[in-house]
């Protein structure tokens, strides 16, 4: 009876070991390596660790996952690459975007894909509960808690009960004007995302560069764009 017990266990620590690493496709790491995939994205990777941060994140095939600011469409590619092609990515832009140039590189972007949709309206508009999860990336140290809180929320709004969301940013120094330099502090971020109603899953370690000791602006050369960078996960209540 033990020895049966025995390989119960050992069976459902298998499975479970399975369903971790088969959450990403199988062919995601071929996807992101692919020259179909800007060469700029790629020689990214170092730093921005796309694997890790959806294996942080919870990413799985088949979800609905939302690119917020998206940009020059860095993780709206390997979003699309993590959910595969049963699921969907909304890459948003907002409406600046369109206003400025028709849209016609952000919907380019999408119309390679496959599973994507340009968005160009705002977080406030979408569905809510309707997405798995999200990233926000680089985008919060434009503004400040009056900015910030609410346009958590709108994410928050629209994630499903129990999704996740990224929050990375370019780290500050306390006492700096981190605002001329692009960066902000991490605790600040904490505090918004909370105030927003979320909870904190996870802080991560994945994105932080010891050479950049946070007192350079974010574009200078000597950083070489891998600043030292925060992560956390947070979590929609599921109730």
């Amino acid at each position: 009876m033990i020895s049966t017990l025995r390989k119960t266990c050992l069976a459902a620590c298998l499975l479970g070991l399975t369903a971790n690493v088969m959450a990403l496709p199988a062919d995601f790491m071929q996807k992101l390596s692919a020259e179909s995939r800007p060469l700029e994205d790629r020689n990214r990777d170092g730093a921005r660790r796309p694997y890790q941060v959806m294996e942080a994140l919870g990413v799985k095939e088949g979800m609905t996952a939302l690119d917020v600011g998206a940009g020059g469409g860095w993780f709206t590619r390997v979003l699309s690459a993590a959910v595969g092609p049963k699921g969907k990515v909304i890459s948003q832009f907002g409406p600046r975007a369109l206003q400025q140039n028709n849209g016609q590189a952000q919907k380019d972007i999408a119309a390679s894909l496959g599973n994507t949709e340009a968005y160009f309206g705002a977080i406030a508009e979408l569905p809510a509960n309707s997405v798995d999860v999200a990233v926000t990336a680089l985008n919060m140290h434009h503004g400040n808690a009056e900015r910030n809180v609410p346009y958590l929320k709108e994410i928050f709004n629209a994630l499903k009960p129990g999704g996740q969301v990224a929050v990375i940013d370019h780290q500050g120094r306390m006492g700096q004007d981190n605002a001329k330099m692009h960066r902000m502090m991490d605790t600040d971020a904490k505090k918004w995302l909370q105030d927003a109603g979320f909870e904190i899953a996870r802080e991560s370690n994945i994105l932080r560069q010891n050479a950049d000791d946070h007192t350079l602006p974010i574009d200078d050369a000597r950083l070489g764009r891998a600043t030292d960078q925060f992560l956390f996960i947070a979590r929609k209540p599921a109730k």
